[in-house]
């Protein structure tokens, strides 16, 4: 797990999760600090973009409270 801040990161891989209408799950690598190159996972919804789209994008994934979530750059 990754302490609480901000990170930049791009979508390394994506999947379509079949048990949510607009869920993916991402691959993220962080781009930049102490945890650069780590591949962090993690499941988003309300992305609205699907698997294929959203592979290279970069971003910034926010870690609170020991929850991510994550801000694509498009």
């Amino acid at each position: 797990m990754l302490a609480d801040g901000t990170y930049d990161v791009i979508v390394v891989d994506a999947s379509a999760i079949p048990d949510g209408p607009d869920d993916l799950r991402l691959d993220l690598t962080i781009l930049a600090g102490e945890h650069k190159g780590e591949v962090v996972p993690m499941r988003a919804s309300g992305l609205g973009v699907d698997e294929v789209d959203v592979l290279g994008v970069p971003g910034t994934l926010t870690v609170l409270g020991g929850a991510p979530s994550i801000v694509l750059d498009r």
